[in-house]
């Protein structure tokens, strides 16, 4: 039976402590990523929109380079979004900087009406390359 391994990134913010989750959780050669947001350290969110996708973006790498991958290595992506119809270019003027070539991952993205305020998360599934 695969054993679960909880992964922190190392400056981690004080959501993980405040609310009891794990940043994520290795199981076998999968990565299960929890919603990152875009937080400051001390768990407050970045309130200008661009800055807040992308410190959420910034966040998810410290997650998965703490589990010995990257951005090549996520092969499903669900985004949520307080205001889908508003945010939307800005999100994928951000997701195309760093998702600029093929193959992408799959991707889902959601409309919400609240994110405990935030107003976009990120989470992901990625595959931990064989050599970590």
């Amino acid at each position: 039976m695969t054993q679960r391994e909880a992964i922190f990134p190392a400056n981690r913010h004080t959501l993980y402590e405040e609310h009891g989750y794990s940043a994520a959780i290795r199981s076998g050669d999968l990565l299960f990523v929890s919603g990152q947001v875009g937080s400051r350290s001390d768990g407050t969110p970045e309130p200008h929109f661009e800055r807040q996708v992308r410190l959420a973006f910034e966040n998810l790498k410290a997650t998965l380079d703490a589990a010995g991958c990257t951005m090549d290595d996520i092969v499903d992506v669900t985004t949520f979004h307080t205001d889908p119809e508003n945010q939307f270019g800005t999100i994928m003027a951000v997701k195309q900087q760093i998702f600029s070539k093929p193959p992408y991952p799959n991707w889902t993205a959601l409309g919400v009406n609240w994110l405990a305020g935030f107003d976009f998360e990120i989470k992901v599934i990625a595959r931990i390359p064989v050599n970590t």
